[in-house]
Order: C-alpha cells, then sequence, then structure tokens
C-alpha cells in the first residue's frame, strides 16, 4: 500500500452503520416505552373509574363477608380485582373492559364490554353468585356439625357399649371361674 493511499484512508470518515443503527433503536425504544408508560396509565385510570362505579355494590355487601377484596393492581398489566379470582383488566384495544376468572382450565371471559355501566352489572350479578355459593357453604357446614354431633353420639354409645360387654364377660369369667372351683373340690 502506498503512503498516499493510507493518507487517504485515515483522512476518510470511517462509517459506523451499525453503531448508529443501534443509537436509532435505543431512541425508538425510548419513545416507545413512553407510549407504553402512557397507555399503562390510560387502563389504570380506565379501571379506577370502573372502581369508583363499583363503590354502590360493595356498600351493600354486608361487613361480616371477608370474600371480596377489591383494589388496582398496577403492575405490567393493570388490574382491577374483584376477588382473590376474577379481575377486571383492559382488552387489546384499550377501551373494552374484560371481566375474567381464574378457573383451575384456564382463564374464562365473565364479561366483555365498552360500556361500565355494562361491566358493573356483569360484576353485580358475579357478587351475587359468590354470596349465594358462601351462604351454601355456610348452611352445609351448619349440617356437618349437626352430623358431627350425631356422630359423636353414636361413638360415645359404642364405647360405652364396648365398656358393658367387657364388665358383662368378666363377671362370666369370675362366675364361671367360681363355678368349676366349687364342683371340681370334692366334699369331704
Amino acid at each position: 500500500m502506498s503512503e498516499r493511499n493510507k493518507t487517504e484512508l485515515d483522512a476518510a470518515p470511517i462509517e459506523q452503520p451499525l453503531k448508529d443503527a443501534v443509537r436509532e433503536a435505543r431512541i425508538e425504544t425510548a419513545e416507545r416505552s413512553g407510549v407504553v408508560v402512557d397507555l399503562r396509565d390510560a387502563d389504570v385510570a380506565r379501571l379506577e373509574l370502573l372502581n369508583d362505579a363499583l363503590d354502590p355494590l360493595f356498600r351493600e355487601i354486608p361487613s361480616d363477608v371477608e370474600l371480596f377484596d377489591r383494589g388496582v393492581s398496577k403492575g405490567d398489566v393493570p388490574r382491577l380485582w374483584v376477588d382473590v379470582v376474577a379481575h377486571v383488566e383492559m382488552g387489546r384495544d384499550k377501551r373494552q373492559y374484560r371481566f375474567v376468572q381464574d378457573t383451575r382450565y384456564g382463564r374464562a371471559v365473565l364479561a366483555e364490554s365498552y360500556e361500565v355501566p355494562a361491566l358493573v352489572e356483569s360484576i353485580r350479578r358475579y357478587v351475587a353468585r359468590r354470596l349465594v355459593e358462601r351462604e351454601r357453604a355456610l348452611s352445609e357446614d351448619a349440617g356437618r356439625g349437626v352430623a358431627q354431633s350425631a356422630l359423636r353420639r353414636y361413638r360415645r354409645q359404642r364405647n360405652w357399649r364396648t365398656v358393658r360387654i367387657f364388665l358383662y364377660g368378666l363377671i362370666v369369667g369370675v362366675v364361671a371361674l367360681f363355678a368349676l372351683a366349687i364342683l371340681s373340690n370334692p366334699k369331704p
């Protein structure tokens, strides 16, 4: 290589297409993450509006019922939790509310709506079903209490029957030994 070619190469600006592409990708990512944060904030705001619309419904629930734990979680996917297994999240278009329930078979969509009143009605029906399930479970527990007390009474009777049979057997055995002793002694 000649001296002249070397100086031309040194003088020419070195193109760094990858470095420029990485810088542009970082800028795009920063802009997108700002948009994502804005979208997440919009989702949280919509869910908080729904949460406020649910206040009258949850005020009607008796204070001794601890089934429901309502609140907005602000994670990667913001959610309005109704209870441990049911929540509301925003649909793909970010305007539609999706009321879903986690089941042992996966997630079931209970309702979808763009309107808050329609979703409040779906949640009202869900809460009513859960309250009825709770009442049935409590009444079954009360029925089990009666059954358990009957079972305890039966066990007590069975235990006393066992003690009585043992005592009768002991008495019969003592009488039999006494009779055998009298019969086996020859009279003098």
